[in-house]
């Protein structure tokens, strides 16, 4: 299992970046896309912060993608097993 923390990029990009440090290969090189998988744009909202109070939502989401169950946490924390 391989966790990566960062504040700074958005949840979909650091997907990428993990498979790909775990595979010791380019993120651009990862086939098929992210999007065929999940939806990147809606992945990176679910913990931006709310309008009404500037908090950030609490949670995690999983999916599957190149054989990995990648698991978002809203702490910043991406799992993959």
């Amino acid at each position: 299992m391989t966790a990566t923390e960062s504040t700074r990029s958005k949840p979909s990009l650091r997907v990428l970046e993990a498979i790909a440090d775990a595979e010791d290969v380019s993120p651009i090189t990862l086939e098929p896309p992210l999007n065929d998988v999940v939806d990147p744009a809606a992945l990176d909202r679910l913990f931006e912060p709310t309008a009404a109070d500037d908090s950030v939502r609490s949670g995690h989401v999983s999916f599957r993608y190149r054989g990995y169950d990648v698991t978002i946490s809203s702490d910043g924390t991406i799992k993959l097993s």
